[in-house]
């Protein structure tokens, strides 16, 4: 019983839905639109001629609206230098041939007809570097029956835009889309603006670059080849590069490497490793320059200021590696070859360790003490050196003279005494003025090369000083030098 049931009501619900179908076949919507379109295109009837501009007099200028809206920035092509957009291109005008009354066609106020079966304005971007020119899909157009016509088609577009690299990667971009009339004139077709500015409503955001500005300009224009004036909209895309790909992947990792080329002068020359550390950092460099190269276009107008950050990066490197050359010979250096000059031990051992605060055990470095010895050492140039006990002694062997009359009245025995008393003094004091030259040669070859290590140690601190400073106001110069930086939300 209830299977029976059920089949009786699916059998009366077909019954229901065939009845339904029959009736929207039978309305009278369908004729009226097959009937408004077949007036429209027949000849006997309106003759409409898709190649005549619509107008019912040809001095009139027919005044076609137009606007963009932006749907995404697909990207852009630093190095060629153009702009990837997708774009819904907005046109209004009025056609007086496809104007019709409601009533008399079942009410129908809007019918939609193919682009290529009515006229259209033969608007092009003047600054397109598509392979196509007109890049747009030839979607249909809404015809009302007010004879306004509105036709949003869809195109992918490649302009040609001018590349500033000067602040890259915190540049601005401007990239204009220049729209207008290929044939018509202004006094053929009068091209207006439909919004004051590139409609947004259903843009889409994208991930390299924001939108700051977008403003639209009717111009006119006179060109060499025609006394006519041409109109044109140019839309401006005013578009600000986010840097938070490019500060991680190239700013952050170069000062990290440039960090390190200060550390070389940390390394302790008896190392070995300041000279390979060095070089590693200058290709480390390079490796990052050519990246840089790669993203930019070949222009000799400016020059990013990521890639003068990296040249002075480099040069600071460059001149890490030349100085620890210079640490490192003054490191292995000894009397035998070189005789530290006045001027080192002065400038650099005394006045040089003081200005970088670096101690040496058992000296006192201090500025008192400099003068001091710098006013002792102008009484030292004056006066005579005052010579030890063992350098007075004459190295000759006469300094106690022999003479037979010095003897003359003492027996030989002493006499033999007094002369072999003689040269064993003698003997011992050349012997205690060679022990005493080496060991004072000893002292001063050992002090001298305590000084030329001493020496490279302060050349090796100043340097850490100086490139430290050179590294941190070269970036901070330049991240204070790049405009909109610190307020990304100013236009």
């Amino acid at each position: 019983m209830e299977i029976r049931f059920r089949t009786l009501v699916s059998w009366k619900g077909q019954l229901v839905l065939g009845i339904f179908l029959l009736a929207i076949k039978e309305s009278e919507q369908g004729p009226h639109e097959e009937r408004l379109i077949d007036e429209i295109f027949h000849k006997e009837k309106r003759n409409y001629n898709n190649l005549a501009r619509p107008v019912a007099n040809e001095s009139e200028s027919l005044e076609v609206e137009f606007g963009i809206s932006l749907q995404q920035i697909i990207g852009v092509d630093e190095k060629n230098e153009m702009l990837h957009t997708n774009v819904w291109l907005n046109y209004e005008w009025t056609d007086y041939k496809l104007k019709w009354n409601p009533e008399d066609y079942g009410n129908i106020t809007s019918i939609r007809l193919p682009a290529k079966k009515i006229w259209t304005p033969d608007i092009l971007m003047y600054n397109s570097a598509d392979e196509d020119i007109d890049s747009k899909f030839s979607t249909n157009i809404v015809v009302y029956s007010t004879g306004v016509l509105s036709w949003v088609p869809i195109g992918l577009y490649i302009s040609s835009c001018s590349i500033d690299i000067k602040w890259f990667p915190f540049d601005e971009q401007k990239c204009i889309m220049k729209f207008g009339s290929w044939t018509y004139d202004g006094a053929n077709v009068n091209l207006t603006l439909k919004w004051q500015e590139v409609d947004i409503s259903t843009y889409q955001e994208s991930g390299e670059w924001a939108l700051i500005g977008r403003p639209a300009e009717r111009n006119i224009f006179k060109y060499e080849c025609c006394i006519e004036e041409y109109i044109d909209i140019t839309f401006t895309l005013h578009i600000r590069r986010k840097t938070l790909y490019y500060g991680f992947n190239l700013i952050i990792p170069c000062f990290m490497i440039s960090s390190l080329a200060i550390l070389v002068f940390v390394l302790p020359p008896d190392a070995g490793e300041k000279i390979g550390l060095g070089v590693t950092i200058l290709l480390a460099l390079s490796v990052f320059m050519m990246i840089v190269a790669e993203m930019i276009p070949a222009t000799s107008g400016s020059v990013p200021i990521l890639a003068v950050y990296f040249a002075c990066i480099m040069v600071m490197c460059t001149l890490s590696v030349c100085l620890t050359v210079l640490v490192l010979n003054f490191h292995h250096r000894n009397p035998d070859m070189y005789i530290m000059p006045s001027w080192v031990k002065t400038l650099i051992c005394e006045w040089g360790a003081w200005v970088v605060r670096l101690h040496r055990p058992g000296r006192d470095i201090s500025r008192r003490s400099l003068k001091r010895k710098s006013a002792m050492r102008d009484l030292e140039k004056q006066l005579q050196p005052s010579k030890s006990l063992i350098m007075n002694i004459k190295d000759d062997d006469d300094y106690y003279p022999y003479t037979p009359s010095s003897f003359g009245d003492m027996p030989s025995m002493q006499q033999d005494d007094n002369f072999i008393t003689k040269t064993e003094l003698k003997m011992i004091l050349r012997e205690l003025r060679s022990i005493t030259n080496k060991i004072k040669e000893d002292n001063e070859s050992g002090e001298e090369i305590n000084d030329w290590k001493f020496a490279a140690m302060v050349i090796d601190r100043m340097c850490l000083w100086v490139f430290l400073t050179f590294t941190l106001a070269s970036t901070l110069a330049v991240f204070f030098s790049i405009p909109h930086i610190f307020n990304p939300n100013e236009k």
